[in-house]
């Protein structure tokens, strides 16, 4: 029989698991349910309390936490704070982020009088499983934990398969075994990987030689082999970067990232070319990705909408390693470990050609077989230098701001103006867009690729800055006005922590953009769009727009106008300051990044709002393929 101790309870077993797994912050919003297991936390001191203004701010925190640490927590109370709790895990579920949603349920007892005499009290539903079902659909392992003696176990099994599975996993407790006695932690808790037996090395085997078949069969003009890597989400979340840069210096593979891999390594590395997203692609990208490469490596990449940017298929040319299995052209490769066929291929690769065999300035070859474009540059250095840079250099004209303007501008600031650390989190849409080309170092750009839920950005920037592998760098936020204001309470948790994030809020006119773009992408065609040399500077808004009229955009995508900088004053505090300005044009912006690296400046203390306001018909160059010509 399991010896109990008095000094172990099930509120301290938690407790101490999720510090043995590294988790130094837990995120979330309190409730009379949780509160026993807070009290233990702080009592036991190895894991600092957030508390966020909402469920789903602490669960955006504790998701860009896991993926920037390896693991993340949160924890709310039942039904309302629980299912307010659940968007976020369903992202971290999809985009494999590993995540401990910790649920504290009513008392054993409140259930028990339910079950005799249909008693509800606070948050009961009368489904009893109504939190464990929905939670079973967007988790690995989803535990209801009513019996002490059983609770270590539960616990144990869900965070192994939390590690094993890099997903959430749901902890559901009831209050009153918070202070119940289990037994004390035995074995840690370890991530449990799929085991390599005999049968797998010859599948490995098969897809490496297919692998090294489809490159053979697919020449380039000259006769000789032409792949080019495309990087993934699965290098970042099994941790595979050197791996990954191991590959590329070896052979000389030129690689590109999916958005959502984006800084997944160094991107001074001199074989990476940029982000791959389709026909959203930068053009330089895209052209040594579908002209000059003659077969597509995808490693750890998915195929979703904006890593394809536009295409809806990829073709027989193509692999695609990815989800425990290996595409190459139409044959497909069950149960291949990513971490095991990077370094074999490594070695195939080298094997066959030699080390380095891939090293050329594939951008010079491309020009020379498929002709140069007017206004590219003519050769791989010059290409790399204008990604490092932006398109153009500060300029002094008081031009109306866009969003390429913009996010040029944000690149040479990051590129050279700067000496801080930044963490560069964006949110979903036009932002996305526009911050993917970015050139950032490894660990430097987060996002949410396939979920999507607009205003995760400004939650997960607060996760971003306390995660220890990130401590030191400052926040960058990229998001829409639509999304900022789905999430702008999370700033308050910014200020209190005297984080001193930078929250660009786009406001393209106060209207949804990006939905407008997938709905009726014609309005992008009307007057004054995408014009780079506007000076307008009454307001952000064409005023030949009408909610309601032919020319305006669709009446669902109209937005509540607010003046987003001024909510600093509101987050402000008695020493916790916040700042808020606003800006249009590109002088504005210039003096803004100047003060940026300003210690003295008073933007500089905590949070910093900037509401930058663009015309309501700009949209990011990338977008232009969706729009027809006028």
């Amino acid at each position: 029989m399991t010896a109990m101790t008095p000094r172990c309870t099930v509120a301290r077993y938690l407790a101490l698991r999720l510090a043995e797994l590294g988790i130094t912050h837990l995120f979330g919003v309190p409730g009379n349910h949780l509160g026993p297991f807070l009290t233990t936390l702080r009592a036991e001191g190895d894991i600092q309390w957030v508390g966020t203004p909402t469920e789903g701010g602490a669960g955006q925190a504790a998701d860009a936490y896991a993926r920037v640490h390896g693991v993340g927590a949160a924890a709310v109370t039942y039904s309302v704070g629980a299912f307010n709790l659940l968007n976020a895990c369903g992202g971290a579920y999809v985009e494999r982020v590993p995540l401990v949603a910790v649920n504290a349920s009513p008392p054993y007892e409140q259930w028990q009088n339910y079950r005799a005499i249909g008693m509800l009290t606070s948050h009961m539903s009368p489904r009893a499983e109504s939190n464990l079902d929905v939670y079973r659909q967007v988790t690995a392992a989803a535990e209801v934990i009513s019996n002490p003696g059983l609770a270590p176990g539960q616990i144990d099994a869900a965070l192994t398969a939390c590690l094993s599975e890099r997903r959430p996993v749901y902890l559901e407790v009831m209050e009153d075994l918070w202070d119940q006695p289990c037994p004390e932690p035995g074995e840690p808790v370890l991530c449990r990987e799929r085991p390599f037996g005999p049968r797998d090395q010859p599948m490995l085997d098969r897809a490496v030689d297919a692998i090294m078949t489809l490159i053979e069969e697919h020449p380039g003009p000259d006769g000789g082999p032409r792949p080019v890597v495309w990087a993934g989400e699965e290098i970042d979340r099994f941790r595979l970067g050197g791996q990954l840069t191991d590959l590329v210096r070896a052979t000389g593979v030129p690689f590109c990232t999916t958005v959502g891999a984006k800084a997944v390594v160094d991107e001074d590395l001199s074989q990476f070319h940029g982000v791959y997203n389709g026909r959203a692609s930068h053009p330089d990208v895209h052209r040594i990705f579908k002209e000059w490469a003659t077969c597509r490596i995808g490693l750890g990449a998915w195929s979703t909408s904006k890593n394809l940017g536009g295409d809806q298929y990829i073709g027989d040319d193509w692999v695609m390693a990815a989800n425990g299995g290996v595409s190459v052209g139409t044959s497909y490769f069950p149960d291949v470990q990513l971490a095991r066929l990077l370094p074999a291929l490594q070695d195939a690769l080298t094997d066959r050609y030699g080390s380095g065999a891939f090293d050329a300035d594939y951008y010079a070859e491309a020009h020379t077989h498929h002709g140069a474009p007017a206004g590219r540059p003519a050769g791989l250095e010059q290409h790399r230098a204008s990604l490092r840079t932006g398109t153009a250099p500060p300029s002094r004209k008081a031009e109306r701001l866009t969003y390429d303007g913009l996010f040029d501008r944000i690149n040479g600031f990051l590129a050279g103006q700067t000496r801080q650390s930044w963490t560069v989190v964006s949110d979903a849409a036009f932002s996305l867009i526009g911050s993917m080309n970015l050139s950032l170092p490894a660990g430097a750009f987060l996002s949410q690729i396939s979920w999507l839920s607009i205003g995760w950005s400004v939650g997960a920037a607060t996760g971003a800055a306390l995660a220890p592998e990130r401590g030191d760098a400052r926040p960058m936020v990229f998001v829409g006005d639509g999304a900022f204001q789905e999430t702008c309470q999370e700033i308050s948790t910014h200020t209190r922590l005297g984080l001193r994030s930078v929250v660009f809020v786009i406001d393209n006119g106060h209207f949804y953009g990006i939905e407008q773009m997938l709905v009726h992408p014609s309005y992008y065609s009307g007057p004054g769009s995408a014009a780079p040399d506007r000076t307008d500077s009454s307001d952000s808004t064409d005023r030949t727009d009408s909610a309601d009229g032919r020319d305006g955009p669709d009446f669902y995508n109209v937005l509540h106008p607010w003046h987003y900088d001024r909510l600093a004053a509101v987050f402000a505090g008695e020493g916790s300051p916040a700042s808020g300005v606003s800006i249009a044009h590109t002088t504005e912006l210039n003096d803004l990044l100047a003060r940026l690296t300003d210690p003295a400046d008073p933007v500089n203390t905590g949070p910093l709002l900037v509401r930058v306001r663009l015309h309501r018909r700009d949209y990011p160059r990338a977008m232009a393929y969706k729009v027809p010509k006028p």
